[in-house]
């Protein structure tokens, strides 16, 4: 059987040039190259510039009438890949996306290869629809498609020059030992490609799950869980005991939860592992979380913040003495705040002392310390110890109980810079938390300097960045009279951004400082709605006003900052 592929050819050069994306000057001077030197035009293009390698492929779909597509998570059926055996695959970089009429739509890197589309045309009996895809994203889909024939070094093959080093969390000689094994346990090189990979997406905690039949591995990026690849359950087990030896942990242990920690080198820099288990059902689930300094951004005027927000809380930060409060939900930045901030602080004239559960990211000229709870290490009794230490500045990584609370007011009052977080929606709530808390009223109001409430939103992705005309409702929502034409930004979806549209994160930050009114307000043990009142009267900017200032900056999108706003009232 034959496909029923049919080239419709335009050329290269005429649709570069009615695009304006080359002078016709320029594209003579391009093909005399060409003449000179028998590169085929596509790769002179892209050594000049001219192209990317992406807009290549763009380019050659349109030349031929093909339809061009990223080949993202879903377009491939993986219940039909198999018509089609993996050798082919691999050696014609192709493989099928899936079948309708009996027709088999193939996913390919060369729109010119004919013969491939009438192999796999006579080897399937079905007619061929060939698409245009990147090579890479090809390979990447023929390792998670066909894993339940493939063996794992096929798996790595893309990963084949990564370098996966254990550093931290075992004796030196079993490290020895297991990169003696490394080429011949099937277990490790899958365990080096999970995180190879979830480390160099810029993932922040990478899920191990068990189910039915199955594992699957997802990876959290700019807060949401994308899905890396499944696997047969046989292999679950074994790549769990696999991260508890890295750990430093006991794999005969199934029934209880544990909690360990591995330190890796990949491409040159350490990264820290966080492990935890949790026993469930179908057998233990692993979560790593990420902790890897280069991804980290510890500058405080890279975070995001409005500029007057920044200058304010800059002011706030280089007070003497007070309590400094950040709150938000868990995952919207708080410890990155903190860690900023301390590192605009540091300095060889201040001692300053963290507190943490745990400790993160190791700073220079700091001195931190873990609570261990197992062992009567609380927040309170570690600062109760910090105290005693001559601090400048203390850092607690969370205010938990009211003995917490009580300790880290009283610092403050006594000549003591005191940094903490609450969990609470936005920065009125972290007053009528500690006052819940049974903090007295009158040391809230004498000690607390400010309090800081932030979330993190996606910022549009570079890569597939488009604008539309926002819609009526839109511009009123957004405050802006509804006859205007005003421009926002939105991301397609595109393989840099696992088809999202987005990709990083930026903060929105409110912050609220203490003045002699409020002071007042709050030695009346306030309810909510009377600090809200006082918000109000005083025209406060919140989350809700700076996340759509974002939108209107074109950093991302009112979808997102609904999202994201959607806990905080105002």
């Amino acid at each position: 059987m034959k496909s029923d592929y049919l080239i419709q050819r335009k050329k290269i050069g005429e649709i570069l040039v009615s695009e304006s994306r080359i002078s016709p000057h320029r594209l003579t001077e391009v093909l005399g190259l060409q003449k000179e030197t028998a590169k085929p035009l596509g790769q002179i293009l892209i050594d000049e510039g001219i192209l990317t390698e992406d807009e290549l492929t763009c380019l050659l779909g349109e030349q031929l009438g093909i339809p061009h597509l990223w080949l993202r998570k879903g377009l491939v059926d993986p219940r039909i890949v198999h018509i089609l055996p993996k050798e082919k695959a691999l050696r014609f970089q192709v493989i099928p996306m899936f079948v309708v009429n009996n027709v088999v739509t193939l996913a390919t890197t060369d729109p010119n290869a004919i013969f491939v589309f009438d192999e796999v045309a006579n080897i399937t009996g079905m007619r061929v629809q060939p698409v245009l895809c990147r090579a890479v994203d090809i390979i990447e889909a023929i390792n998670e498609c066909y894993q339940e024939e493939m063996s794992i070094d096929d798996v790595m093959k893309s990963l084949e020059d990564s370098e996966i080093e254990v550093i931290q969390g075992q004796a030196e000689a079993e490290i020895s030992e297991l990169s003696e094994r490394a080429d011949e346990s099937p277990v490790i090189h899958l365990s080096n490609m999970i995180l190879i990979k979830a480390i160099r997406d810029g993932a922040s905690d990478i899920h191990i799950e068990p189910q039915t039949g199955k594992f699957q591995v997802r990876i959290r990026i700019d807060g949401l869980l994308y899905e890396l690849m499944s696997h047969r359950i046989e292999m679950h087990p074994p790549v769990v005991s696999r991260l508890k030896v890295l750990a430093n942990l006991d794999i005969s242990e199934r029934r209880i939860p544990q909690d360990g920690r591995i330190q890796v080198q990949i491409d040159g820099r350490k990264v820290d592992l966080r492990f935890s288990s949790m026993p469930g059902i179908h057998g233990e689930k692993v979560v790593l979380r990420i902790l890897d300094r280069n991804q980290a951004i510890l500058d405080i005027n890279k975070l995001g913040f409005n500029p007057q927000v920044l200058e304010r809380f800059k002011t706030v930060l280089r007070s003497s003495y007070g309590l400094i409060l950040v709150c938000g939900p868990t995952g919207s930045g708080k410890t990155t705040t903190l860690y900023a901030a301390i590192s605009m602080l540091s300095s060889s004239e201040k001692n300053i002392i963290t507190i943490e559960d745990p400790v993160e990211y190791q700073l220079e000229h700091i001195n931190q310390n873990q609570v261990i709870d197992g062992i009567g290490l609380t927040f309170a009794k570690v600062l109760k110890h910090a105290l005693r230490q001559d601090p400048d500045i203390i850092l607690v990584g969370e205010i938990r109980d009211r003995e917490t609370a009580e300790i880290a007011i009283q610092a403050s009052l006594t000549g003591h810079l005191v940094l903490s977080t609450l969990h609470t929606n936005d920065s009125v709530s972290a007053v009528t938390r500690l006052l819940e808390m049974g903090a007295e009223s009158y040391l809230i109001s004498a000690s607390l300097l400010a309090v800081l409430a932030q979330r993190l939103l996606r910022t549009i992705c570079p890569q597939c960045r488009t604008t539309h005309y926002a819609a009526k409702a839109v511009l009123q929502e957004l405050g802006i009279d509804q006859d205007k034409k005003i421009r926002l930004s939105r991301g397609k979806g595109c393989s840099a951004c696992y088809d999202s549209g987005f990709k990083g994160r930026s903060g929105i930050h409110e912050l609220l400082e203490m003045d002699e009114e409020l002071r007042s307000i709050i030695l009346d043990d306030p309810t909510i709605d009377a600090l809200q009142r006082y918000l109000c009267e005083n025209k406060f900017e919140g989350l809700k006003a700076l996340g759509f200032e974002k939108v209107l900056q074109g950093v991302t999108t009112i979808e997102e900052a609904r999202r994201v706003i959607s806990t905080s009232s105002r």
